[in-house]
């Protein structure tokens, strides 16, 4: 190879800002352990660490001033009255979500060192239990160093509103520009955004893009993008190369690509990127660094979209996969993990250890070993491709991770890590006497034991989540989940009683779900919460997608598809049409509110119908009887 040959890895805004997106630190290491001179940067924390500084809110206020006052948004008001105090506190609050400062904690937590905007409204909301501090029951026992962290997540978000009022309308920490993006079947929308001048936003990623570009010097550059939020800034990072430095090339992928864009047919994605690899990117990388030596054909890349003739063609030579147990181990060089920000956002106690902390990511195996779940995008390589390693060699790479990061918490990132491989990985763990925090995602299936729960948190386990789904058993089999509710109380209380934090992804709005059915379902969560099986959960609204079993073969399920426009850009969400006619918003609204207050201890003796009172119609009693979870537990031991 060449030696002025290097690859850019990066991470377009916005990502994830409490610790890297592990894609570009996968790809980096392997590259680098095939000789590949790889580097890699983290643009969404760069551009947020750019735009809140003094000299950022300057900017935004000055494009602030500039709106008629009849225009400006609450949030702006409060900014423009309240700026000096903005600008003196947003050092010191970076400071302090980046753990560099903690004994700021004392100080933001008492509510006087932060200015407040319209975000603060919702700390009215707790209700005052007599102790005259009405955050205590919402923080419980998590301490000054949490409520502050929560204050400061409050302050960036009144900070967000404002940019996104009065810069860009676009703007968001999570969900940046997705509607250009998300099952948006044309490119029209995001060409559009591309094609219109500039916001600040815009302008700050450019200079960040063009410094990176001029550091690094890169032949080749790869853009991940994981959500729809990445995508429209990653265009924008392209649209900046490709103006300045035409002659780098630019490849597309990562989690958005691989579900969305499979049938892209639209020719102008390619006036930005050269390439659009689909699914595990070592192979389809590899093949693009041997084409752009000569070494190999254009005709012999691996899943690859390219524009030829003016048309989009997708090249496929039929090559094995680079198997998981040479993927190399990921390296987080180049990457500055002590600037990213420990946000605490959700009052949820696992999306709280989501968010806050710094994570290294690793997978234990790729791809999912049962691949039945009829919602599930099971069609997909990163889901239907299924390969473990050893625990030697996962081990191995844990221990290269700690010396090379510091840091000893780790976060297994797999659609549902295999009972086996974590049995063998925490065995080799306990050998080997390596003490880490690890949780990750498991099927909540009987070969948990409670005497397997007890050895994962010997390793190190604090956490497991998995989906549940819908608590019904009709559901469970509908949804080909192989599980059932009683199941999954035995499995959670032995996690819980090993002392692991167990989380329940709860779905509902899945097709012929009726209202009978979502009373049921969360009159099981009341009792497993009652009976200390989980202390966490979230509600997610089904969606159906078309590579899903319940996309593939709609009947199946009961319902009809509402057609697609014609599709050039990106595919995944199908409407539906449900025959049974349920108004799932409407109980989304008590579902939400039901599992908050469950997971703070409260109203969990309470009938679950309280939760449906909006509701117009008559809220009919659960068929589930009072005490069944208790029943299942006390006739299994």
């Amino acid at each position: 190879m060449p030696t002025n040959f290097r690859v850019l890895s990066l991470i377009p805004p916005m990502t994830q800002l409490n610790t890297p997106y592990p894609s570009t630190a996968y790809l980096t290491g392997f590259l680098r352990s095939r000789g590949i001179d790889a580097v890699q940067e983290d643009l969404a924390l760069a551009l947020v660490l750019k735009l809140f500084t003094p000299a950022g809110l300057e900017a935004v206020r000055g494009r602030a001033l500039a709106l008629p006052e009849a225009q400006r948004s609450g949030s702006v008001h409060a900014f423009l009255d309240q700026f000096e105090h903005y600008r003196g506190t947003i050092g010191p609050a970076i400071a302090y979500l980046q753990g560099r400062d903690s004994t700021l904690a004392h100080r933001i937590a008492a509510r006087g060192l932060l200015p407040e905007g319209p975000r603060f409204s919702a700390l009215d909301a707790y209700e005052d239990d007599g102790s005259g501090d009405p955050l205590a029951w919402a923080f419980g026992a998590l301490g000054v160093q949490d409520k502050a962290r929560h204050l400061c997540t409050l302050y960036l978000n009144d900070l967000a509103d404002v940019l996104r009022d009065a810069v860009d309308d676009r703007f968001e920490f999570v969900r940046y520009a997705e509607s250009l993006a998300s099952s948006q079947p044309s490119f029209d929308p995001l060409a559009g955004a591309l094609a219109a001048p500039p916001t600040l936003v815009d302008d700050l990623l450019s200079d960040l893009t063009l410094a990176a570009i001029h550091r690094h010097q890169p032949t080749l550059v790869l853009l991940s993008v994981p959500f729809p939020g990445s995508v429209y800034a990653a265009f924008r990072i392209a649209q900046t190369i490709k103006a300045h430095n035409p002659h780098i090339r630019i490849a597309l992928g990562g989690g958005f690509v691989n579900t969305e864009l499979r049938e892209l047919s639209d020719p102008r994605v390619f006036d930005f990127v050269d390439f659009v690899t689909l699914d595990a990117g070592e192979r389809p990388v590899l093949s693009l660094i041997e084409h752009l030596h000569g070494q190999r054909g254009r005709q012999r890349l691996q899943r690859t979209f390219v524009r030829e003739n003016g048309e989009v063609r997708y090249i496929n030579l039929a090559e094995p996969d680079i198997p998981f147990e040479d993927v190399g181990t990921p390296t987080w060089d180049g990457l500055p993990l002590d600037r990213y920000l420990s946000l605490l956002d959700m009052l949820n106690p696992m999306h709280r250890l989501w968010s806050d902390g710094r994570w290294n990511k690793l997978t234990v195996a790729h791809g999912c070993y049962w691949k039945k779940c009829s919602f599930c995008d099971v069609s997909l390589d990163y889901i239907g491709r299924y390969e473990t390693a050893t625990a030697e060699k996962l081990a191995d790479r844990i221990q290269q991770i700690v010396e090379e990061t510091g840091q000893t918490g780790f976060h297994f990132v797999d659609e549902a890590a295999p009972p086996k491989a974590l049995k063998a990985l925490a065995e080799e763990l306990i050998r080997r006497d390596l003490h880490i925090s690890w949780w990750g995602n498991i099927r909540f299936e009987k070969t948990f034991t409670p005497e397997l729960a007890e050895l994962l948190a010997q390793s190190g386990c604090i956490a497991m989540s998995g989906g549940l789904e819908v608590a019904s058993d009709r559901l469970l089999n509908l949804m080909k989940k192989g599980v059932s509710v009683e199941q999954v109380a035995r499995v959670t209380k032995g996690f819980s009683d090993a002392g692991i934090l167990v989380h329940a992804y709860l779905m509902y709005g899945f097709p012929t779900q009726t209202l009978q059915d979502t009373v049921d379902a969360l009159e099981y969560v009341r009792q497993l919460f009652e009976a200390g099986c989980i202390q966490s959960g979230f509600f997610h609204r089904f969606s159906c997608t078309v590579h899903s079993p319940v996309g593939m073969d709609p009947a199946a399920y009961g319902i009809e598809l509402i057609p697609l426009p014609p599709v050039s850009f990106a595919k995944n969400d199908i409407g539906f049409i449900d025959p049974t006619g349920t108004d799932h918003d409407a109980l989304g609204q008590g579902l939400r509110k039901a599992i908050y207050n469950y997971m703070h201890g409260l109203c969990v003796e309470d009938d679950v119908r309280r939760w449906f009172e909006h509701l117009p119609q008559q809220v009919p009693r659960s068929t589930v009887k009072r005490g069944k979870i208790a029943k299942a537990l006390a006739a299994h031991h």
